[in-house]
């Protein structure tokens, strides 16, 4: 099969092959004129990356995971470990989006959307930056002292 033929089979587009190619992720023979010739075991890695890559598992699990495939001998508790770790990011990063759907839900409510200028939404990110540029002050200042006084 050539390139566009496994990308239309795997689902994948021929960029991410080509990338995954590079990477190591995959190894197709070359044809005496250079170009790629994939066989049913590429497809079947490349469909495995692409559903791995569809649950958000990193690049690197892919390679632990499609290691863990191919050893006959592995232990399930290592691919559960793997799987559970990424599960943990998930929910982290579930929480942290719901807290920033709360904050930006609770500021929405609060702006009137008229014809006013005053808007909490932008009086809001003003405050995180102020708060932001009042953090490095002081942290500038401290620096400042603490060298002032180590010289001193």
């Amino acid at each position: 099969m050539n390139i566009g033929e496994i990308a239309r089979l795997s689902g994948l587009p021929a960029k991410t092959i080509r990338y995954y190619e590079e990477i190591g992720l995959v190894q197709p023979l070359r044809d005496a004129n250079g170009y790629r010739r994939f066989r049913q075991a590429d497809l079947h890695r490349l469909t495995f990356l692409g559903r791995a890559r569809s649950l958000g598992f990193t690049i690197e699990d892919c390679r632990t995971l499609m290691q863990l495939y191919a050893d006959k001998a592995r232990a399930s508790a290592d691919v559960k470990c793997l799987a559970e770790e990424h599960l943990r990011k998930i929910d982290q990063k579930l929480a942290e989006l719901a807290e920033m759907r709360r904050t930006l839900s609770n500021l929405v409510e609060a702006c009137a959307g008229d014809h006013r200028p005053d808007c909490p939404i932008l009086a809001d990110l003003a405050a995180g930056s102020e708060t932001a540029t009042a953090h490095v002050d002081q942290s500038v200042g401290k620096g400042a002292s603490q060298s002032q006084a180590a010289s001193g």
